[in-house]
């Protein structure tokens, strides 16, 4: 998934308030009495290998860790065995529930005017075609108001949405609710254009929604191409007829866990800054930038901290949330496990946008924050409190010791859909921004491999994390959420 992509649901003005920023010392600024720590960070996070190594590992022996598979439950066991062999203690691992899809075989081809086959992938939570597939005209729409426009036209028809790419947080509505709208008007499967800028024969799969008052229909994602040659077909007088078969159904949740592991603090343990990402995937690729990179450089992160002899004065815990691609369960599960004591979280950071170069970080207390479910409606933007001022003028002091790593803007919006349940709770919310230059040509295909995750760039992540995560644990003072 990806951060910056859609806002909360809830608004701003309903999420309370947690205790608000205490001041730092008149004398003291962050420079000064963090700099060299932050400087000692992002000198052993540059020289750091074990890190990457791990990310390799997990991509290489594990690989893709879709909710409800075995290699899930694999990487939950080596992920506690590895927060051990890194120094964290208190390490568990809460039980979670998990949805299980199942792809099963699929195949998507054009049988008329010309016969080719589609490169295709079903879209998660989607159901099957019946056993011998299904066959029909293909009706090729541009956007959601062009689908409209057409009526009961596309009843008992394939629906094919060739939305061009205009970001992921305006396109990716086409995936999650495009097969439910084109359901209400009888169409009898649908696919989708993948939500990617890269044209390269590649499909991208992802969740769908499917709404409760529309019948569930089957529904795949195809490449830039071969969307594109459907509509040219269609403009060219001729009526495209595909034949597409899809295994794809649901069985019984399955348990997994969520994977935690802490530093704890040394004058404060009650009071927490958490940080980490989802251990789950597709099943496609080795869910090496989504979200391998992202679960490896915080548990590095937390790991340097203990070889430097770090202490910080707070607790510092890594979290590795499951099924943040087809449910959020990980999420809702850390929420119900940390009951009342959500209230002693300081600070949620969560790194879920791959591990490309740092630019720097967002504070999400105000402004836009990463999507916590897809097709949200906007939310009126609010202009901050002295309180969220006061804690973004500090957040931006941290930026300026990620100058050896060049990642020192801060912006407005941060934190990521596994934070979310505790983030609406009043938590504080954070998260790495990156240079995002080709996160969105690899996710959640066959190509997300570790291969794509550029070492350099994952060093600097973990040295972020590190420093930001070290800070906030430690310092006087803690941020305002809302």
């Amino acid at each position: 998934m990806r951060r910056h992509t859609f806002r909360s649901m809830l608004p701003l003005a309903l999420l309370p308030l947690v205790s608000p920023l205490v001041g730092q010392a008149a004398d003291q600024t962050i420079a000064s009495q963090y700099g060299s720590t932050a400087n000692r960070i992002i000198d052993a996070a540059t020289h750091d290998d074990d890190g990457y190594a791990r990310l390799a590992t997990l991509c290489d022996r594990i690989g893709n860790r879709l909710s409800g598979s075995e290699s899930l439950l694999r990487a939950v066991k080596w992920s506690a065995e590895e927060m051990r062999k890194a120094g964290l203690t208190n390490v568990v691992t809460p039980p979670v529930m998990v949805p299980h899809w199942v792809r099963g075989k699929e195949s998507a081809t054009i049988i008329s005017p010309v016969a080719k086959p589609l490169h295709m992938l079903g879209l998660g939570m989607s159901i099957g075609t019946p056993a011998d597939g299904i066959t029909a005209d293909a009706v090729v729409v541009a956007d959601f108001k062009e689908l409209q426009s057409l009526g009961t036209k596309v009843s008992g028809k394939i629906v094919v949405f060739n939305a061009p790419y205009e970001g992921y947080g305006r396109t990716v509505a086409y995936r999650v609710a495009g097969p439910s709208q084109a359901a209400r008007q009888g169409a009898i499967a649908v696919l989708v254009r993948s939500i990617t800028p890269l044209a390269m024969q590649i499909p991208h799969t992802g969740t769908l929604q499917y709404a409760p008052d529309a019948p569930q229909i089957p529904a795949a994602a195809i490449s830039i191409e071969d969307a594109l040659l459907l509509s040219r077909l269609q403009e060219s007088g001729a009526t495209p007829r595909v034949h597409l078969e899809m295994q794809a159904h649901m069985e019984p949740d399955q348990e997994a866990a969520n994977v935690i592991g802490e530093i704890p603090g040394s004058a404060h343990p009650e009071e927490i800054v958490v940080m980490g990402g989802h251990l789950d995937s597709w099943d496609v690729g080795q869910g090496a930038q989504d979200d391998g990179s992202g679960i490896m450089a915080t548990l590095e992160a937390a790991a340097l901290i203990k070889k430097l002899g770090l202490k910080p004065r707070r607790t510092i815990r890594v979290v590795f949330w499951v099924n943040e691609e087809n449910g959020g369960r990980g999420g809702e599960a850390y929420l119900n496990w940390v009951g009342d004591k959500v209230a002693n979280h300081v600070a949620a950071i969560e790194m879920d946008e791959g591990a490309e170069r740092p630019l720097g970080f967002g504070y999400g207390a105000f402004g836009g924050q990463r999507r916590v479910m897809p097709g949200a409606p906007p939310v009126a933007e609010q202009k901050p409190g002295s309180d969220q001022e006061t804690s973004f003028k500090l957040c931006q002091e941290i930026g300026q010791l990620l100058e050896p790593i060049q990642a020192t803007q801060v912006t407005h919006g941060g934190g990521g859909a596994d934070i979310g349940p505790i983030v609406a709770k009043g938590v504080p919310s954070l998260s790495p921004i990156s240079t995002g230059e080709h996160y969105f040509d690899w996710h959640h295909t066959q190509a997300d491999t570790v291969d794509k995750v550029n070492p350099s760039d994952f060093k600097k992540n973990t040295a972020l994390l590190a420093v930001l995560a070290y800070i906030l644990a430690d310092m006087p003072g803690r941020l305002t959420g809302r």
